[in-house]
């Protein structure tokens, strides 16, 4: 009897140990996975996901955060890949940025996994709640997909949601011409809540860098200011009162261009059309097809100058100047006719002359001035021979009156034709050049920085 019970003794000894041992393992392996950071009890990425917005979650992506509570506030800022194609026709501006909001979901908070953010396919962007944001201004717009959706998204651990997203918009700019091409225009970009009120969301610039520019941006005929006057227009409709932000970009129109094609064509049409005052007066169809060269010249030019702009109703710098430069060029041309016209005044003036002494011709013949008184007849007596002998001579026919010198009375008014031609020369650059003064002081000096003190 004694050996079987030191066997079971040894047994059950065993037996302790060997569950000692087994407890020991698993203690170790439950602390380990406690431990262990890329650990998430057991769980795959895609059950985490399920767990975090998925089915299995509870998250309804068609309620906002803080339901019922206070608005999300949504910080915004925007990337600017291309700024250009500003059309003065249709009065609106192309560009291409990288729009980013960023919000807070309490929802979306976790603690399950190691990493401070998530950064998820854009599919899972239906899976959660988006601001409703729109462009106020925008006339167009399309997103980008090559060669995959242009779409970025962030969860962060305590449920800050970062969207980012890359468009092309078409905006409307409404500008002023008074002063083209000169002018200095003010584009503005809207942010703006459509469905949500105040009471739900509100958008906000964020504070360092709301608004980035790509180094390097050039736009072809403006220079975009590097301050950006960042704002809010928030909107009140009768549906309720909506946020909005806006930033201005300042665009001042560079006029190198118009410089080239425009105002030295116009200047050197104008000086052309001063070359008849040198050239002989006789010369008609020289100085008739100058003159009317440069006029259809003018208008054509004139002409070109609209053809890019808007058909506004007020006056714009550049319509003065062209208006100015045709004035100047078809003074020229009636400049010749006043000259032709009054270098002709002294045959008009011979044929006056005689017209009027015809008439006096055909007067003495009516009145019968013309008699023989002057003959003195009675005073011939006969002779023996049958011949008669005047005693008296006769009276002396009256002497018909003396006409002033032709070449003198044309020499006359030749000088006086030449002495406008003369004052032409130099009344004519005088006057242009005034213009001058008075144009570019008034457009590129005055009104430059009343705009400028306005902004």
């Amino acid at each position: 009897m004694g050996k079987p019970r030191g066997m079971n003794r040894c047994f059950f000894k065993v037996l302790a140990a060997l569950i000692t041992c087994f407890m020991e393992t698993n203690f170790r392996v439950v602390d380990a996975k406690e431990h262990d950071p890329r650990s998430s009890s057991n769980m795959s990425p895609s059950d985490f996901l399920d767990s975090l917005m998925g089915r299995t979650s509870g998250y309804d992506a068609r309620i906002r955060p803080n339901f019922k509570g206070p608005p999300v506030n949504v910080t915004c800022n925007i990337f600017i890949n291309s700024f250009g194609s500003i059309a003065e026709t249709t009065m609106d501006y192309r560009v291409n940025i990288f729009l980013r909001q960023k919000w807070n979901d309490p929802r979306l908070a976790y603690s399950k996994y190691p990493d401070s953010s998530l950064d998820l396919d854009p599919s899972m962007l239906d899976s959660i709640w988006k601001p409703d944001l729109f462009f106020a201004n925008e006339k167009g717009a399309n997103f980008h997909d090559v060669t995959t959706d242009n779409k970025l998204l962030r969860i962060f651990k305590d449920g800050t949601v970062l969207y980012s997203i890359r468009l092309t918009l078409i905006l409307s700019c409404p500008m002023d011409l008074k002063n083209f091409p000169m002018d200095v225009q003010t584009c503005t970009m809207q942010l703006e809540s459509f469905g949500y009120t105040m009471n739900d969301l509100v958008f906000e610039w964020l504070e360092n860098g709301a608004v980035q520019v790509s180094d390097g941006l050039t736009l072809p005929q403006f220079i975009m200011r590097e301050e950006k006057e960042l704002g809010y227009c928030t909107k009140h409709y009768n549906t309720g009162k909506f946020t909005c932000i806006e930033v201005k970009f300042h665009l001042e129109r560079q006029m190198g261009y118009y410089l080239i094609q425009m105002y030295i064509p116009s200047l050197l049409i104008v000086i052309l059309s001063w070359v008849s005052f040198w050239i002989n007066m006789d010369a008609a169809p020289a100085r008739v097809a100058l003159g009317i060269t440069t006029v259809l010249t003018m208008t054509t030019q004139s002409s070109g100058s609209r053809a890019s702009l808007p058909k506004v109703s007020y006056v714009k710098a550049i319509d003065i100047w062209m208006a100015v430069c045709l004035l100047f060029v078809f003074a020229a041309l009636l400049e010749y006719a006043g000259v032709n016209f009054v270098s002709r005044q002294q045959k008009e003036f011979l044929r006056l002359r005689r017209r009027q002494r015809r008439n006096h011709k055909d007067e003495d013949m009516h009145e019968g001035r013309f008699n023989f008184a002057g003959y003195n007849t009675s005073q011939c007596l006969p002779t023996k021979d049958g011949s008669a002998v005047k005693n008296a001579a006769p009276a002396p026919n009256p002497q018909p009156s003396v006409p002033k010198d032709t070449d003198t009375m044309k020499k006359k008014f030749v000088d006086r034709a030449k002495r406008i031609d003369t004052i032409s020369r130099a009344a004519f650059p005088l006057a242009f050049l005034i213009f001058n003064v008075f144009y570019w002081v008034t457009y590129k000096i005055i009104r430059h920085e009343d705009i400028h003190s306005k902004q």
